[in-house]
């Protein structure tokens, strides 16, 4: 189950608010359960092999129940160490029925505890989840087990019960932390949403207006101005990219929105196309791909005319996700890539043939001098 996955069963789950509830109806069960065992013990008291340890076992079963609920109250108490305690005072008190009861009671009837013995079944489920829970069903179907010494449809049919309450409070308690996770991971997201807004309307209302001024002016005056203007231009669709990020990529799931983290390579001579909704990959997929288009727009930076313009088109396909890097430059001249391999210049061979080649993806060049050259990245979704 997807919900189960995020507090691995076997490992304490972290303390939930969405789980308070479940340990208040768990107090509750526990002290209905105790008054049902107590008034049926009181209503059989007479036709006991012995009256005084029924009466004992239903005194113990009352202070433990005061203790347990109120041991669980606390956070910090939720551990293995009161979970077994419970355990051991609920097989005692199970135990007891043979001393209680006479041997054809021990065939015939409910044990003592009654229903009273689902309690650490129930508390395990919510702290530990579905194994924790299942654990305690055993140990306490064997117990009863033991006392009748044989397995009959009494003994099968309590542990059946205890087995699916405990497996569908550990499925209700693991959905539970899930959606508190989702929750406050979109609580973080709308703040951080809002304080990006915000400085994204004064930075729009003061950095950029300057910028696009300065870059409108330098191309009107020419000379080194247009130079500072081209670079106000590239620093101006840089912060534009910054600015309409999304503040934490990484959904609840762990996948990451490609089409944000391309955003970043925007500026004056490079311009991106991707679609307008999110391209979600696993969040190192996003990384490698993200290091490669780089890699690539470095490589455009360094081997092209100072006013060289590149392309990042994304494309995103059902079975996998396509980034084509286009140039206007002068191409690459028939065997300058083989000669940069062999003097040990391994920009193309691994720092995108690499990573890309690393996540099961394909890389292609087609280049002619004179005509440019674009890159294509095609990296499966199943990576």
């Amino acid at each position: 189950m997807a919900a189960e996955a995020a507090p691995a069963d076997g490992r304490r789950r972290q303390d939930s608010g969405f789980a308070e509830p479940l340990w208040r109806g768990i107090a509750a069960y526990r002290f209905a359960s105790l008054v049902y065992a107590a008034i049926v013990v009181v209503v059989n008291l007479d036709a006991y092999a012995r009256a005084w340890a029924g009466a004992a076992v239903v005194g113990v079963m009352t202070m433990w129940t005061v203790l347990a609920v109120v041991g669980y109250a606390r956070p910090s108490r939720r551990s293995w160490p009161l979970l077994l305690a419970d355990l051991l005072v609920t097989t005692t008190a199970l135990a007891s029925t043979v001393v209680v009861y006479t041997p054809a009671q021990v065939y015939s009837m409910a044990p003592i505890t009654t229903l009273w013995v689902a309690g650490p079944v129930l508390s395990g489920a919510v702290i530990f989840g579905r194994r924790a829970a299942i654990a305690c069903s055993l140990v306490l179907g064997l117990c009863d087990t033991l006392n009748r010494g044989r397995v009959d449809a009494d003994v099968l049919h309590g542990v059946a019960i205890l087995l699916l309450a405990g497996f569908a409070l550990g499925y209700v308690s693991a959905l539970a932390s899930e959606a508190e996770r989702r929750i406050a991971h979109a609580a973080r997201l709308e703040a951080a949403t809002r304080e990006r807004e915000r400085l994204a309307r004064r930075i729009h209302d003061s950095v950029l207006q300057v910028l696009s001024l300065v870059q409108r002016r330098g191309s009107e005056l020419g000379g080194e101005a247009a130079e500072l203007g081209r670079l106000a231009g590239e620093q101006e669709a840089a912060l534009r990219g910054l600015v309409g990020l999304d503040a934490d990529a990484v959904s609840p799931s762990g996948a990451a929105d490609l089409r944000a983290a391309l955003t970043a390579h925007a500026s004056a001579s490079v311009t991106l196309s991707m679609p307008a909704t999110p391209v979600e990959l696993p969040a190192r997929t996003v990384q490698e791909i993200d290091a490669a288009v780089a890699a690539a727009l470095d490589n455009v930076a360094r081997h092209c005319p100072p006013h060289c313009r590149a392309w990042v088109l994304l494309e995103d396909e059902p079975d996998a996700v396509t980034v084509t890097v286009r140039d206007d430059g002068p191409g690459i001249p028939d065997g300058r890539l083989a000669q940069a391999e062999a003097d040990g210049r391994l920009g193309l061979a691994q720092s995108i043939r690499g990573r890309v080649r690393d996540l099961g993806g394909s890389v292609t060049v087609h280049t002619e001098p004179g005509s440019g050259t674009e890159i294509e990245f095609r990296v499966p979704r199943a990576a």
